[in-house]
């Protein structure tokens, strides 16, 4: 076993989940399921091997069901996308924010990571996924042999925090989503990454075009894509820190995403 194999079998074991996902076919092929499959057996009764023929589910265009409020904007590079999210005033989020939080990672990455929306931490910070959960979700990256920053780019579908009446966080609105996704859009279109990983609901329906009661039971375990790029969805880490049950799930529902991020290569 090479020393990468090793870190990823201690992070798996921190993560809940049992042994290493390895690639057994060629990348144009089927991958047939692997050791995993027993330990999310033993987390999720109802999980079985995941299909070799996946059902995909094409989204129209990606955009949300809401009309857009603010044109796509199509043609900026990324100092000028960048600098209209930190300058965009076109939703009530701008009124509660200390900081946007554009997104973070390698602009050429091939994996692609969608949260919701910056919490308490981001906001201070202006980095997407700081905290517990964030910690959560590097963990999970770094069990897919990958490093934050390194081949991979995290972004959220609002640049701004949604804040709750009470002071906490709180799901972004459908018209603050479709006011923001635009900017999201062109993030994806710029990077043009392998495969997208959609974490947790809103991230999904937004990208996907759903309503935004869409339970994400409903949407694991399939291929998606979006506008031509393969799309999976898998839980919130801030999620699975609530349910670690659900970890074998969320680990299920990456190895859906190697075998897409494999075929692409």
């Amino acid at each position: 076993m090479t020393y990468q194999d090793s870190r990823r079998k201690i992070l798996l074991e921190q993560l809940g989940v049992g042994p290493v996902w390895t690639l057994r076919q060629s990348p144009t092929m089927p991958v047939a399921p692997g050791p995993i499959e027993e330990d999310i057996a033993a987390h999720d009764a109802a999980g079985a091997a995941i299909d070799a023929v996946l059902p995909r589910v094409t989204a129209d265009d990606g955009h949300s069901s809401v009309s857009m409020s603010v044109p796509v904007p199509a043609g900026l590079d990324w100092p000028a996308l960048e600098q209209a999210v930190a300058a965009c005033t076109a939703c009530g989020l701008c009124h509660g924010r200390t900081n946007t939080v554009f997104g973070v990672g390698d602009r050429k990455a091939r994996w692609f990571f969608v949260g919701e929306g910056p919490g308490r931490q981001e906001d201070l910070q202006g980095d997407p996924f700081v905290g517990p959960a964030g910690r959560l979700l590097d963990n999970m990256i770094r069990a897919l042999g990958l490093q934050r920053g390194e081949n991979t780019y995290i972004a959220n579908v609002v640049k701004c925090r949604p804040l709750a009446a009470d002071g906490g966080d709180r799901p972004p609105a459908a018209a603050e989503v479709a006011t923001c996704l635009p900017f999201l859009q062109r993030q994806i279109e710029l990077v043009q990454p392998d495969v997208i990983v959609a974490l947790g609901k809103s991230a999904a329906v937004s990208l996907l075009g759903l309503q935004a009661d869409t339970p994400v039971a409903s949407l694991r375990g399939r291929m998606h894509t979006y506008r031509g790029l393969p799309l999976v969805v898998t839980y919130h880490p801030a999620y699975l820190l609530r349910q670690p049950a659900d970890k074998a799930k969320a680990w299920r529902d990456l190895c859906l995403a190697m075998t897409a991020h494999a075929a692409a290569a």
